[in-house]
Formats: structure tokens, C-alpha cells, sequence
């Protein structure tokens, strides 16, 4: 089943709007979700249910962060990113998400 050439030029601007509402949907939930777990990191540290030192935070770090930056090299060469229409998908997805 062939696209129509009246419609199929249509496709490759659509498909990455779409792709880049959805990243920025996911994106503005995952920043609140940090916010969130970080305030209650901080409410639990202050008020002295969790001991928390700045070592362990960093050794933490130091065994995660490679990880994502791995992860997040992978999902960067995915997302179209150079087109106008992902931008804007993401900035609405970001903005109404």
C-alpha cells in the first residue's frame, strides 16, 4: 500500500512535530517528577530521616552519570532535532504538556 503523492509530502513534516510533542511532554513530567523527589530528599534530610553526605552524593554520581550520558548519546542521534517542525512540537509539548 503506496502513500498518495498528494498526502506523502505532508508526512515528513508531521512526523517530527508529533515526535517532538511527545519529548517534550515526557520531558516536562520527568523535570517535575525530579523536582519532586528532590524536595522530598531535602524534607527527608531535614528533618532527619535520611543522613545524606556530600561524598555520598558524589560517589552516586560518579557511578550513574556515565550510564546517562550513554543513554542520552544514543536517544540524541534518534530525535530529529534539526528540524523547525521538532523544535516547535517540543517547545509546545513543553509549554501545554
Amino acid at each position: 500500500m503506496a502513500t498518495p503523492p498528494e498526502i506523502a509530502w505532508i508526512v515528513p513534516i508531521i512526523m517530527p512535530f508529533i515526535i517532538g510533542l511527545l519529548v517534550g511532554f515526557i520531558a516536562k513530567h520527568t523535570i517535575k517528577l525530579m523536582f519532586a523527589v528532590a524536595a522530598l530528599v531535602i524534607l527527608l534530610v531535614f528533618f532527619g530521616f535520611v543522613s545524606i553526605t556530600v561524598q555520598d552524593i558524589f560517589v552516586q554520581a560518579m557511578k550513574l552519570l556515565p550510564q546517562i550520558i550513554g543513554t542520552g548519546t544514543g536517544l540524541i542521534d534518534i530525535l530529529p532535532y534539526s528540524s523547525l517542525t521538532f523544535i516547535i512540537g517540543l517547545a509546545l509539548g513543553l509549554w501545554k504538556g
